[in-house]
């Protein structure tokens, strides 16, 4: 099987956040970036369908040049090679241009039996850029997957997916698949010193827009302005009987809060 993992660069939790002056982002220029938490799973079940069923790993990123250790670290723990894509074009991506450069790449490596990403990102959290993947490549997709099952040689996919409610989703796909791992699905493995060491002679290869074919895409989403939420609270005594209090509380809920 051929396995492609796609990693993002998010802030560190840890990273005082900052917003920039224009107030439509952070500034990151300055800040450490991790691998997003959900790809850090995804990764993991990466790893499990190849040990399980042979075949290659491949890890992809698009992001600055100094992103480049997330990958490395990748590799430590496992992946097969790693593809890399940087240029200066990419730094005013929505999810929508992420997925068709990802999707060219990935066109450009030759395609793969199975895409992994994680179920959404940290910083964004819209959960939409791996379901565009999959449309941009005309693979089958699932989401929210906790669990995935692979028949190599009838060339299926068992995946179960959480749902609301606590209720799980069996489903059967076709290869190739786009899946957006959910988290905990899994418990992701550390880097030993011998992967570490072997992650220095692994092929990686670095790629711009024109050497995946892209030459541009319009963002379908725009952010006119990024700001911190006022902290508002306010506390009110209801007196009365029980009754009377349950009446009022209800009401207020009603009206004011418009929660029911």
């Amino acid at each position: 099987m051929k396995i492609i993992i796609c990693i993002r660069p998010v802030p560190d939790p840890a990273s005082r956040l900052v917003i920039h002056e224009s107030k439509t982002w952070i500034k990151d220029q300055d800040l450490s970036l991790v691998a997003n938490e959900a790809d850090n799973y995804a990764l993991e079940e990466a790893l499990r369908l190849k040990e399980k069923h042979g075949g290659e790993v491949i890890a992809i990123s698009l992001g600055r040049e100094g992103d480049a250790k997330l990958l490395r670290a990748a590799l430590a723990m496992g992946a097969d090679r790693a593809i890399h894509l940087v240029d200066a074009r990419f730094r005013s991506f929505d999810e929508f241009a992420v997925a068709d450069a990802l999707a060219k790449a990935i066109q450009k490596d030759g395609g793969a039996d199975v895409v992994l990403t994680g179920v959404q990102s940290d910083d964004l959290g819209s959960g939409a850029t791996g379901v565009m993947l999959a449309e941009l490549l005309n693979y089958a997709h699932a989401t929210v997957v906790i669990a995935v099952d692979a028949e190599p040689e009838t060339g299926k996919l068992t995946v179960k997916r959480e749902l609301e409610g606590g209720v799980a989703e069996t489903a059967e796909l076709p290869v190739p698949a786009v899946l957006t791992i959910q988290y905990g699905i899994n418990q992701p493995r550390y880097a030993s010193l011998k992967g570490i060491m072997a992650a220095k002679k692994k092929d990686f290869k670095v790629w711009n827009g024109a050497e995946i074919g892209w030459e541009s895409s319009a963002p379908l989403t725009e952010i006119r302005e990024v700001y911190i939420p006022e902290k508002k609270s306010q506390v009110e005594i209801i007196t009365g009987t029980p009754e009377e209090a349950v009446t009022t509380l209800v009401e207020k809920l009603r009206k004011d809060a418009k929660v029911i």
